[in-house]
């Protein structure tokens, strides 16, 4: 199986515009929900991680410790120089979830009208192992944040 590559959201569902109000009337199609995931490791403790499209709506949040740090690790990720996530503390092998930051959760609602970087921080006390995998899950929506095409939109 090869990678193919698509601009813009995909919606799935069988009815794509509301004519009514009943469940067989309103729309039912939503944004496929994709991930990305970059290694982050003891000497690099900051860095860009990835890149999302524009309008993305952050679904979820993961750091998947695969060598264990060997001082209690914390990670912070931010979208385009914005804190966005609470702090996650590292100290086993396995999976911690970041939650959204309580100052800045529209981060998470939408990205932006532009594609943005979102970068992370790690830190700790002189560390000198440890390794992970941030995993971050989000719809891909238009620029503007919509999820659902107008009614000219096929």
């Amino acid at each position: 199986m090869g990678f193919a590559t698509h601009l813009g959201p995909w919606l799935l569902g069988t009815n794509r515009y509301t004519t009514g109000t009943t469940a067989t009337t309103l729309a039912n199609t939503g944004c496929t929900v994709v991930s990305q995931s970059g290694n982050v490791v003891f000497g690099t403790l900051t860095g860009n991680l990835i890149a999302v499209p524009a309008g993305s709506q952050i679904v979820d949040v993961k750091v998947v410790t695969t060598t264990v740090f060997d001082a209690a690790a914390t990670c912070k990720l931010n979208i385009g120089g914005t804190d966005f996530t609470t702090t996650g503390t590292i100290t086993n092998v396995g999976s911690v979830a970041l939650g959204a930051n309580a100052t800045t959760p529209g981060g998470w609602l939408n990205v932006g009208s532009s594609d943005v970087l979102i970068a992370y921080t790690l830190t700790g006390t002189s560390l000198t192992t440890g390794a992970a995998t941030i995993i971050v899950t989000y719809a891909v929506r238009n620029s503007d944040g919509s999820q659902r095409p107008t009614g000219q939109q096929n």
